[in-house]
């Protein structure tokens, strides 16, 4: 695990056991999930517009979720973190935003193949069955295929350092780091998806124009069994969320309703911090 930094054991997130539970109750883990994008209309009175989609949760970042149909090795329990993830592909419009309005601005379509991004995200979660919203505020990276090549690319780096500052090493773990693979996890990831979500990423590219049939390697209803299809691989990505802000809010009873809201400080030298609460009328 070269170049991340981690902390030592320390607690999860104060919300973190409540969010969870949350998660577990959904027939379907689905939320919302915001970016920003530029904006391409010359007549357009802001720099940037908001695009929203639904997404599906997928465990928090280095806690890969039990999944007896995933044949794919496993990390140990080496690190723990309160970062949501979600799969997605490279060709979809949410990647490009996170990496356009990261602090590097990537903006050209060879500069978002690989790890990186870091633009702002927020994500909503309303659990039906509970009566609660859930709401973060933060940056969102991109974990891609590169995340362990022997050249480390600048948005390789950002990651390892964005994200890994807020992994912490698990009790008993220590001495374990180098146990613990990036790309491992993200094969892990992939493996946790069914067949046929793995051959969603040789789907013809999203939001193309359709023109006749696709070629043979990207068709659609595919079901993809090889963890490591080479055209499945290319285009998948786990995208990490890391929150400053998280908002939980109580509907369950409008007599008792309440809004809590988390902030995360960060010491400006490691990344490291802790959680604040405030306690806020819905």
């Amino acid at each position: 695990m070269s170049t991340t930094t981690h902390t030592s054991p320390s607690p999860a997130a104060p919300w973190r056991a409540a969010f969870e539970s949350h998660m577990s109750e959904m027939p379907s883990p689905e939320f919302v999930f915001g970016s920003l994008h530029p904006s391409s209309s010359s007549e357009s009175r802001t720099n940037y517009v908001p695009r929203v989609r639904y997404c599906i949760y997928r465990g928090m970042w280095s806690q890969l979720p039990e999944n007896k149909h995933n044949d794919a090795p496993k990390n140990p329990r080496v690190y723990d973190s309160d970062l949501p993830t979600f799969t997605t592909d490279v060709r979809m419009q949410k990647v490009g935003d996170l990496f356009a309005t990261s602090a590097g601005k990537a903006d050209r379509d060879e500069l978002v193949q690989g790890s990186g991004g870091g633009g702002p995200c927020e994500t909503v979660y309303w659990i039906k069955e509970k009566g609660m919203q859930w709401r973060m505020k933060g940056t969102a990276f991109i974990v891609a295929p590169d995340i362990e090549d022997k050249e480390e690319s600048s948005g390789v780096r950002t990651v390892k350092s964005e994200v890994g500052a807020r992994m912490r090493l698990v009790k008993g773990a220590e001495g374990k780091e180098g146990q613990w693979s990036w790309e491992r996890e993200l094969t892990g990831h992939f493996g946790n998806c069914s067949p046929g979500m793995r051959g969603s990423w040789r789907n013809p590219p999203p939001g193309t124009l359709v023109k006749g049939e696709p070629d043979k390697d990207h068709q659609l209803a595919q079901k993809v069994e090889d963890l490591h299809d080479p055209i499945a691989r290319r285009n998948f990505r786990v995208v990490v969320i890391r929150p400053d802000e998280v908002e939980s809010t109580d509907l369950s009873d409008p007599a008792t309703a309440r809004r809590h809201r988390y902030t995360f400080h960060a010491d400006a030298q490691d990344g490291k911090g802790e959680w604040t609460v405030e306690e806020l009328w819905p």
